[in-house]
């Protein structure tokens, strides 16, 4: 009878559990494997609501899991994100319940800066696309700032430079610290947070300063990140940013109101310095001072023009001027007003003449009279008027005569 295929009938002596085998590899492995490098492109990432971060690092050829637990995701160099080639450091662990294995991170960098800097580029092109580093949305810095908010690590040096050298410039300003951290995983939301608390701040801030030290690509990648550019780009405030040195130029400085070079420039370009200030305000009250002695010289030239002239010395000139004027102008309307009354004298005497001569009472008086008809007929013009037998009345020039027509005949001349 074959036995092949066929199991053992009974239990070798030195056969083990799973679990018993799982806890070998796992003490071989923890133990050979407690200090590794690896180098892999970033794949799976997962942020767990936890706050662990679950992802997997691979190569041409393999794929191998790993993990960042909570509590060290805040102190990595830089977080990492699918597609980044990094570098990390950590411990390889097993995990019994599903008998695989896992790289446990505790720290992480990017491998060179190659992928920093494509990725930076293509970060770049996308939020210009938007306009968000458009030079016209760009705000200016308030000349006499009274309250400034400060965003940065309250424990590095970059906020005692800006400190000292505000103070020295400018020390009326109330100075306002929202602490975040600057670098690492997790600091890009933190700065974000701090900026949108600053912007919201009552009474509110005049400027805000967003600075940092020197540092590498890699150091100074959180001011790289979009949350803190659009934060910026969303502050109610103008924002002024001093990131690294001179040659450090972040999104961060692309998308801020004005760029100061480093965190002390930035307090330079917050603040006037008040002994310029001073000297402005002397040399002012001395140009003040000349302008107002010009113009009381002038004045005082003006004065003089006008005391010497002819109103000044001979007030009473003007009024009998015009009291003349006055005299010259009655003299010549009264002798209007005689050759007017003349003229019509004389044109009233030639009408009445006119009147006297066509007058009927003068016509009486030279022979002429009236005939009318008792009856009041009226005048009689024509012997036709006047029949036989008709009473009528004679008015002459001293009286009237009362008659009857004993006959009418017309004159001698008469064609009828």
């Amino acid at each position: 009878m074959s036995t092949v295929g066929r199991q053992p009938a009974t239990r070798p002596d030195d056969a083990q559990s799973v679990s018993e085998l799982t806890a070998r590899v796992k003490e071989r492995l923890e133990t050979g494997f407690a200090d590794v490098w690896v180098t892999g492109e970033v794949t799976n990432l997962t942020a767990a609501s936890s706050g662990h971060l679950y992802l997997a690092l691979k190569d041409e050829q393999a794929l191998l899991r790993a993990v960042v637990w909570r509590g060290i995701r805040p102190t990595l160099a830089i977080e990492p994100t699918d597609g980044l080639q990094v570098i990390c450091h950590g411990r390889i662990e097993v995990y019994a319940p599903r008998g695989s294995y896992q790289l446990t991170i505790d720290r992480c960098h990017a491998l060179g800066t190659g992928t920093l800097e494509a990725r930076l580029r293509e970060l770049h092109g996308s939020l210009e696309a938007e306009g968000l580093f458009a030079p016209e949305r760009k705000r200016p810095l308030p000349r006499f700032p009274r309250r400034i908010g400060l965003v940065t690590s309250p424990s590095g040096a970059a906020i005692a430079d800006f400190l000292e050298t505000l103070a020295g410039r400018w020390p009326l300003a109330d100075v306002f610290v929202f602490p975040s951290r600057v670098q690492g995983a997790g600091a890009a939301a933190e700065l974000a947070t701090s900026l949108a608390r600053a912007g919201q701040l009552q009474p509110p801030l005049d400027v805000i300063a967003l600075i940092r030290g020197g540092g590498s690509l890699e150091d100074l990648w959180a001011f790289n990140e979009e949350p803190v550019v659009r934060a910026i780009a969303a502050s109610p405030v103008p924002v002024i940013s001093g990131v690294g040195h001179e040659i450090d130029v972040s999104l961060a400085d692309l998308v801020a109101d004005c760029r100061g070079l480093t965190p002390t420039d930035a307090a330079v370009r917050i603040a006037i310095d008040r002994q310029l200030l001073f000297d402005g305000f002397t040399s002012l009250g001395a140009r003040l001072q000349q302008c107002l002695r010009r113009q009381t010289a002038a004045a005082r030239q003006q004065l003089c023009q006008l005391a010497a002239s002819r109103p000044l010395t001979n007030p009473f000139e003007p009024a009998a001027r015009q009291r003349r004027k006055l005299a010259d102008e009655a003299r010549r309307l009264r002798q209007l007003g005689l050759a007017t009354v003349r003229q019509l004298r004389d044109r009233l005497a030639a009408a009445a003449g006119r009147l006297e001569a066509n007058s009927p009472v003068g016509l009486l008086a030279r022979g002429y009279s009236v005939t009318q008809r008792a009856d009041g007929g009226g005048a009689i013009r024509s012997w036709r008027e006047a029949p036989a037998g008709t009473t009528i009345v004679t008015q002459l020039a001293d009286g009237t005569l009362r008659s009857r027509v004993e006959t009418g005949q017309p004159a001698v001349d008469s064609t009828t």
